[in-house]
């Protein structure tokens, strides 16, 4: 009997322990309104109260999950070096196809000349192509895109007769020019002058009225750049090369020549140069030809030294967080 009350008195207080101790991992749950308690064995019961079920406890759960996120964290960023390798990778292929297409051009230009051909799309193909024409200027129609520095001709002309000692900012002088072997008139850029010499009647020895036979580049049209003015048809102030509006301008076909650096001798008694006038371009006093840059944006090097600079120092950081263990 005295047993009796003992357990009677105890086993609430033993029911709340046991209870306090399995609560933290017991969850309450209904199905379509009936609460329903799912033991250990996997069984599902029917309850009149809290239903309660059994679960792994939340320690491992969370150990688990971290375990799966360093993984994942670990080998998602072995990426970033991965793709910066990619990158700096292509860069040096990019980097060998600009050379070399550099090289092919810089190789055009320096071949021979052949006739000038009026087809639209022969003459597509022909850009940087040295080209040759006879007849003679129009000086009155000249035509000047500035602002342009000088490009420095051959090293061994450097000793010309020059319209400055030394670079500086300043034009160049576009002229129409009629073939008389065709019977069309072109544009030539003849060459480039300083600013003091942009008007002809400053440079009136150069103004050449005879006729010549002048060995130019091709040159296509081009489109506006970013931050580039727009032409000024009225100013006569022209920041690229339109040919179409060019030709509107000046009553020529739209095809475009840069005049060679090639001296053409005139009759001078200044210089001493003999009374003949011979093939070529650069006329003493007037404007310098030789004015084509073959210059295609080449900054794969950059590029190249960046990537694999990321690589390198995020390939580190990886080996010594995740290999090393070193924190960061």
């Amino acid at each position: 009997m005295a047993m009796g009350r003992l357990l009677l008195h105890a086993g609430p207080r033993v029911l709340r322990e046991r209870r306090g101790r399995i609560s933290h991992c017991l969850i309450r749950r209904t199905f379509f309104g009936y609460p329903l308690t799912k033991a250990g064995s996997g069984l599902v019961q029917q309850t009149k109260g809290v239903f309660l079920r059994f679960c792994r406890p939340q320690s491992s759960t969370t150990a688990a999950d971290a375990t799966g996120e360093d993984t994942l964290l670990k080998w998602g960023l072995l990426l970033v070096p991965l793709s910066a390798f990619c990158l700096g990778t292509w860069q040096v292929q990019r980097r060998k196809w600009k050379l070399d297409l550099i090289a092919q051009l810089a190789s055009r230009i320096t071949s021979e000349p052949i006739p000038l051909t009026l087809d639209p799309m022969e003459l597509k193909e022909l850009e940087y192509r040295p080209v040759k024409v006879r007849g003679h200027f129009d000086h009155s129609k000249e035509l000047y895109i500035l602002p342009r520095s000088l490009v420095e001709p051959e090293q061994e002309a450097k000793a010309a007769t020059r319209l400055m000692s030394h670079p500086e900012n300043g034009a160049n002088v576009i002229t129409p020019f009629y073939c008389t072997d065709l019977g069309v008139t072109i544009l030539v850029n003849r060459g480039f002058v300083p600013k003091k010499k942009l008007k002809p009647e400053t440079r009136l020895k150069g103004q050449i009225e005879d006729e010549i036979d002048l060995t130019g580049v091709v040159r296509l049209s081009e489109t506006r750049k970013p931050f580039v003015p727009e032409n000024n048809i009225e100013k006569n102030r022209w920041h690229y090369r339109d040919l179409q509006a060019m030709a509107e301008v000046t009553g020529a076909e739209p095809i475009f020549l840069d005049a060679d650096f090639t001296r053409t001798a005139l009759h001078d008694a200044d210089i001493g140069l003999t009374p003949i006038v011979l093939a070529g371009s650069t006329v003493p006093g007037g404007p310098i030809g030789g004015q084509t840059r073959v210059s295609l944006r080449n900054e794969h090097m950059q590029y190249i030294i960046t990537w694999y600079g990321l690589c390198a120092t995020t390939a580190f950081l990886w080996y010594r967080k995740f290999v090393q263990k070193i924190p960061l």
